[in-house]
């Protein structure tokens, strides 16, 4: 599936700009088949895993696309947001939709 994410500021000179960035979203078993029957276009997703890049050789010149292979794929927003359905009546997969609830938040661990 495809994923966009967008930015929105204000320019120097007051107006507003946005940037839309898509990404390529790879996920099997459970979680794909939990993001087929749950996830809608439009919808907020929280999604965790890894970058992933391949290459391969067109017309000679060689080229690259970073993936996302999801681990874990969470709803957000509200009941009306998830297209009618309630993320808490969404089926549980493998990896949980829920954040885990003993995570501090220390942020001598960050690296900016």
């Amino acid at each position: 599936m495809n994923l966009a994410t967008s930015e929105r500021w204000k320019d120097n000179d007051g107006n507003n700009q946005e940037k839309t960035e898509w990404h390529r979203i790879i996920t099997w078993r459970r979680q794909a088949e939990f993001a087929g029957e749950w996830l809608k276009k439009g919808q907020l997703v929280c999604i965790e895993g890894k970058l992933q890049t391949r290459s391969w050789e067109q017309d000679g010149q060689k080229k690259y696309m970073t993936e996302v292979v999801a681990d874990n794929i969470t709803m957000l927003g509200s009941k009306g947001d998830s297209g009618g359905k309630s993320p808490d009546s969404a089926p549980k997969t493998e990896n949980s939709t829920e954040a885990p609830q003993d995570i501090e938040d220390d942020d001598d661990d960050l690296p900016f």
